[in-house]
């Protein structure tokens, strides 16, 4: 995702020369080719990230467009609270760029998990947070940034993250997109996790359940039409992504259920373990957690089948 954001930033710099890219002193061998063909438009704060949020700040109200970059729980959770005076506040064109989100950076344990990241940022109102599910979507969302006016958090893989089957690259703002056909479930996912998804409706259609799978990459800070209409024709549903489950996807998911009074059952897949212990590859943390194929699509068998649910209200009528 990393290699795929900065190529698509190129382009966009190409033809916006209004914008401009931050590092705190970190992506060299990514960065390069920004560096390189803008060195005007390229600079290294050092490692100093409040003090990045505030140059952006101002750059970004001397009409520029910033993208700033770094570790994603440095970018998101370090300078908090100059984002949240700054771009959130004023709501300015800033582009906070987390790489590493969920646990991409595994070895280096804890203080490098991005766990948190997507709810911290959720509520700071008018800042869109997005999560692509892989390098073409990425392209379509660095595109779809800089042509929107408002502040947000792009939070990207650390790199060698496959292609999703289906997806093709599709984003628009608050829409699912449906990467897999399935009448019994569904099966909602963000982010880089949501191959672990895909790969779970595969095991799945071995018992003969027939899974959909969407992607949610802009997780609004309420539920949208589209989300609803996803979740009123499914009986079970089973939200997954990598981070805590307070303030994410599947608090989302189950605040637009309530609120439309659906009746599909919800069980959501995240990190519920604590923090701090043992640490490994990404591929073990995620399966410590419950976030692999095999433990999704196991969580999946529990769920209720079939489409066609409606609302409480709409039995009762």
């Amino acid at each position: 995702m990393r290699n795929a954001f900065v190529a698509e930033l190129v382009e966009c710099a190409r033809r916006d020369p209004r914008l401009v890219l931050l590092t705190a002193d970190l992506g060299w061998n990514v960065l390069d080719a920004f560096a390189r063909e803008f060195p005007d438009r390229f600079l290294n704060v050092g490692v100093a990230e409040q003090n990045m949020a505030g140059i952006a700040t101002g750059l970004a109200l001397a009409g520029k467009r910033p993208f700033m970059y770094s570790i994603a729980t440095f970018a998101t959770m370090r300078c908090f609270e100059q984002l949240r005076n700054g771009p959130a506040l004023h709501h300015l064109p800033v582009c906070v760029v987390g790489v590493g989100g969920g646990y991409a950076y595994g070895n280096l344990g804890p203080s490098h998990f991005a766990l948190e990241d997507l709810a911290v940022m959720r509520s700071l109102g008018g800042l869109r947070v997005v999560a692509p599910a892989d390098p073409l979507q990425t392209r379509t969302v660095v595109r779809a940034v800089n042509s929107q006016d408002g502040p947000v958090y792009l939070r990207l893989g650390k790199g060698g993250n496959p292609e999703v089957p289906g997806l093709a690259g599709r984003f628009v703002w608050d829409t699912p997109e449906v990467v897999r056909e399935g009448g019994d479930l569904l099966i909602l996912a963000t982010g880089a996790v949501t191959v672990e998804a895909l790969a779970a409706a595969e095991r799945l259609a071995l018992k003969g359940i027939q899974a959909e799978v969407a992607v949610l990459a802009h997780l609004p800070p309420q539920p949208t039409d589209s989300l609803t209409g996803l979740l009123r024709a499914h009986r079970g549903v089973l939200s997954v992504e990598e981070g805590v489950l307070t303030g994410g996807l599947g608090a989302l998911v189950a605040q637009a259920i309530s609120q439309a009074d659906l009746s599909c059952r919800l069980e959501m897949a995240g990190v519920r373990g604590p923090l701090a212990g043992a640490v490994g590859s990404r591929e073990h943390m995620l399966a410590r957690q419950g976030l692999d194929a095999d433990s999704l699509a196991d969580l999946a068998l529990g769920l209720p089948r079939r489409k066609g649910y409606v609302t409480r209200l709409e039995a009762k009528a």
